[in-house]
Order: C-alpha cells, then structure tokens, then sequence
C-alpha cells in the first residue's frame, strides 16, 4: 500500500493554478507502484522544438508517411468531409499535416485548431490565415481530452474532426476508446473524423523510430525532467537517467521510459522522492494498430469505418470515420 499523496500546501512557490496542477500530477505518477508521468508533459517550447525535430529523423518514419498519404489521396479524404463543415483539428500543434488537406477541401466554412499551448496556437492561426487568406480560422485553446466548447457562431454547421500523428496511439485502448465518445458527444450526429493511425509492423523499425542514432529522442524524453526542474522546482540530475525505448509485441505498444542510473533521491516541489538503480519513469506508450483492430475500436466508440488509406508498405493508415451512434459509457 502506498503513502498518502501529500498536497502541495498553498505556501508552495508555484507560479500559477497551471502549475500546481502540473505539480499534482507529477507527484502523483512518481509515487505511484510504477513511476510514471503523463506524455501530455512532453510539450513545453524545447520539447515541441525537438519533436519536430524528430519528425524529420530518418528512422522515424510516421511524419513522413502520413504526409505522403494526405498528398497522393487528399482528394478522396477531402471528398469524406461534407461541404460547409467545420473542419476542428485535435491538438493541432504546427498544422503542417492539415496544410496537405486544406488545398483539397475547397468548401471548408471554417477550420479550428484546438491545442493547449495557446501562444503557439495563436501563432500558427495568424500563420495560416496569411498563407489560407479566404479560410475562415477560429483557434479554441483548449485540452481536447476534457469537454470544450466550440465557437458559438458556428453553430449548426456539420463538423469534422482532423485529428493526425497517430496521437491515438498514446492512449490506453480503453482511454481511446473513450476519447472517441467524447469527440462524438462534442461534435454531435452526423459528424465526420479523420484520423492517422500507427500500423504494427518489424519490431527492428518500430525500435529505431523511438531510439534514433543521433539520440534526439532522448533528449526529448530527457527534456520532461528538465522542465519539471524548471517549472516546479525539483533536481532531477539529467545524468543520472537514461532515456529507453521497446516494441512490447504483448501490448503492441512501444514503451518509452526514464531509467535511474544508480540510486538516488530527487526532490520535487519539496517532496523527496526516492530512485531505486534501474527503477524507471514510464513516459509514454505509443499503440500500434492492425487496420481491422482500430476499426473495431472506433466501433465500440459508435463510429463507423467508412475508408482508409495507407502507404505500399502499410507503415501507417489514415482513416475516415463517420459517426453512427453517440454512446456515454
């Protein structure tokens, strides 16, 4: 049995309500029986720059074969979203995929990126509109796992949902799942979603795109530590961990994880928090799908796999789904 979760006492030094949040949850998932801490944390300014960066490695392979697949079949997938809808894009970040699309979805009434990181949303909003001037943008910054409201004023228009990267892979089955009732329940009957899904494939290729030779991912992994240190006032010894990356053909998942070099104590926002050698911190899971698997989630979630679209080596798939019911539970 665990300790009690120590509350963060309002004396604390945090800077904002955002924070101590941040704080609530990290503390949480490194008392936990398994360390671990949500991948959501990744993105801060440095961990978005080295993601991109990431995207453009070699052995990563989904950026650019989801890129391919939005240019060669961008016509059909746009054909799969009804004239005059809202096109709502999850967790939008740089909007590069979105830009493949946009050309081909010729009687868009409006496109809105939904992220968290509104400073960088508000960016490439202005960003787009300069490039896309007869495109209609409304940015919600928003978290879109929890309930948002869209804009009022585009009430009544048939939605869409854009929601590439595989990002659907870093939730639990079932947290995806209800992820998608959660898109339904927002977007209402008749909605559309288009989403980019990771393929199970050679564990050697899975293994690479997570664990580059240049070790840019793990400067991304490492990166988490550096802005727990920074944001709520922890240690963490950057050198004293070990970035680690598997295919677990068990869950059909890669693993990500910070592993402790040696034992040690790290404090955190006051709290000491106690390392064992080789104990590691679960960072994130990525979920990689048959297309038949995902069509079956996206089933239970009340959603219909109306097409899908993949590379000649089946790498990765993007498919269209159409919402057939509106399910709670």
């Amino acid at each position: 049995m665990t300790a009690p979760l120590p509350h963060l006492s309002p004396a604390t030094p945090l800077a904002d309500p955002h924070s101590r949040v941040f704080a609530e949850d990290v503390l949480a998932g490194l008392r936990a029986p398994r360390k671990h801490l949500a991948a959501k944390y990744f993105y801060d300014r440095q961990g978005s720059a080295l993601f991109e960066a990431i995207t453009r490695l070699p052995e990563y392979y989904p950026t650019r074969t989801e890129f391919g697949i939005l240019e060669r079949d961008g016509p059909a997938i746009a054909a799969e979203v009804a004239p005059g809808s809202a096109l709502v894009e999850l967790g939008s970040g740089s909007t590069q995929k979105v830009r493949r699309l946009l050309p081909h979805l010729r009687d868009l009434a409006a496109y809105v990126p939904v992220d968290v990181s509104e400073e960088f949303l508000r960016s490439e909003a202005e960003d787009l509109r300069a490039d896309f001037p007869h495109l209609r943008v409304e940015p919600v910054a928003a978290d879109f796992t929890q309930p948002f409201a869209l804009p009022e004023d585009l009430a009544g228009l048939p939605r869409a949902g854009f929601f590439p990267g595989s990002t659907i892979g870093n939730f639990e089955p079932q947290a995806a799942a209800a992820l998608l009732r959660h898109v339904a329940a927002t977007f209402g009957a008749g909605a559309r979603l288009i989403v980019g899904v990771d393929l199970v494939k050679d564990k050697a290729v899975l293994d690479a795109a997570y664990d580059d030779a240049a070790g840019v991912t793990a400067a991304f992994n490492l990166n988490l530590l550096t802005r727990i240190n920074r944001e709520i006032g922890a240690d963490f010894d950057l050198d004293a961990f070990a970035h680690q990356a598997f295919f677990d053909p068990d869950h059909s998942r890669i693993e990500m994880h910070l592993v402790s070099r040696r034992a040690q104590t790290v404090t955190v926002a006051g709290i000491p928090i106690a390392f064992a050698s080789g104990e590691t911190i679960h960072t994130e899971n990525s979920y990689k799908y048959t297309v038949e698997s995902f069509r079956a989630l996206a089933r239970s979630a009340g959603w219909e796999g109306r097409a899908v679209w993949t590379d000649p080596d089946r790498f990765f798939s993007v498919h269209a789904l159409g919402l057939t019911s509106i399910r709670r539970h």
